[in-house]
């Protein structure tokens, strides 16, 4: 009788699983030389299922439920293991518990940038992450396909694959999408959607459900990001003339706060004041071109002057060879003569003259045309 009672407390009566280490998929239940105690009372509580395994075989799946073990509750295993009605005895099985809960949070990014040809941009590489949440929807396919005989099967073990799978479907769509890079950001939600789908069939291969994809950020390389907000600062700024004018006025504050400062302190008060003397005569060109010739202060004591008027330019036609040659401007005239290009009988025209005269009869021109005083020596 003792030897019956040690294996009699050798059989195992419960079969249950408490999980808390948050990302085991599946665990084998440990026993005694695989036998199992026929009536024992298997527990399968929420968010979790129990494959019997017989034989190389599945054989029975139980979903969250108090099974006693016996005949009607074990047809497949019943039949494999050839009992007949009312043979109680203990059977040879492996139990595999599942979770079959939400595994939330498994980051997904690309390892290397997309290549994409925008089309306000041209060709762009762009990186993108985001997360993902996954269950197991069918656990006979996803012990035969994924976790096989291991005894502790974790959620680690398979997203390499399964990311490798979402930044090769998202990396297609994204490029079919055609959707330009600046909006992008505004169609998350469409692009998780679509890459969802589109994987949801190669999910369920494995047994699993992929209950939701998310994009976190697309973005673009280091360099083109600061070029685009350079560009984003510009348009922020508008109006640049009123801008530097607002910048030498600040750096003419600051250098009149800081006299007696140090070398630097010095330097940024010359470059203030430099600035500040471009924007005064900034401002008096723009205030002279709003006085009128006959606007006089009311109150000063002392009259200002009209503004010189315009002197018409004085052009001069050449008569060379027979040939009409001109207009030249007066100072052009004046290099031509020290030239010896224009002598003193060189035929000569301007607006007032009656007539083509010589060089030497034209009196603003007798001075560079007369006899000069010899060579010093």
């Amino acid at each position: 009788m003792a030897l019956w009672d040690k294996l009699k407390g050798e059989l195992v009566d419960v079969i249950d699983w408490l999980d808390d280490s948050g990302d085991t998929m599946v665990w084998r239940f440990p026993r005694y030389q695989n036998e199992i105690k026929y009536g024992a009372k298997l527990t399968v509580r929420e968010s979790q299922a129990a494959v019997f395994v017989s034989e190389g075989r599945i054989a029975d799946v139980f979903g969250p439920g108090l099974y006693s073990l016996n005949t009607r509750n074990l047809p497949v295993l019943t039949t494999l293991q050839k009992w007949y009605h009312g043979f109680e005895s203990p059977f040879k099985a492996e139990v595999y518990f599942l979770s079959t809960r939400n595994f939330t949070d498994i980051k997904w990014g690309t390892k290397k940038p997309i290549t994409l040809r925008d089309p306000e941009f041209g060709p762009v590489r762009l990186r993108s992450f985001g997360t993902y949440v996954v269950r197991v929807a069918d656990p006979k396919a996803f012990i035969t396909e994924i976790a096989g005989t291991e005894g502790h099967f974790t959620v680690e073990e398979i997203t390499g694959q399964l990311t490798s799978m979402v930044i090769t479907r998202f990396a297609d769509l994204l490029a079919e999408s055609k959707i330009p890079v600046l909006d992008l950001a505004a169609n998350y939600n469409e692009l998780s959607a679509w890459v969802t789908t589109k994987l949801a069939p190669e999910f369920s291969a494995y047994g699993l459900d992929l209950t939701k994809l998310l994009i976190e950020n697309i973005a673009l390389p280091k360099a083109v990001e600061e070029a685009l907000d350079k560009r984003t600062s510009m348009g922020i700024v508008g109006d640049l003339d009123a801008y530097t004018k607002f910048q030498a006025a600040n750096a003419l504050e600051k250098a009149a706060e800081n006299p007696s400062g140090d070398a630097s302190a010095g330097v940024g008060m010359g470059m203030g004041f430099a600035m500040a003397n471009q924007m005064t005569r900034t401002m008096a060109d723009q205030g002279a071109q709003a006085i009128q010739p006959s606007a006089a202060p009311a109150s000063s004591g002392a009259a200002v002057p009209p503004p010189l008027p315009a002197q018409e330019a004085i052009t001069y036609y050449l008569g060379i060879g027979g040939e009409q040659k001109g207009p030249f401007s007066r100072k052009i005239i004046d290099e031509m003569i020290r030239d010896k290009a224009v002598t003193k009988e060189t035929l000569i025209w301007r607006k007032g003259m009656d007539g083509w005269e010589k060089a030497a009869d034209v009196q603003e021109l007798r001075l560079l045309l007369g006899d000069g005083p010899p060579p010093l020596p």
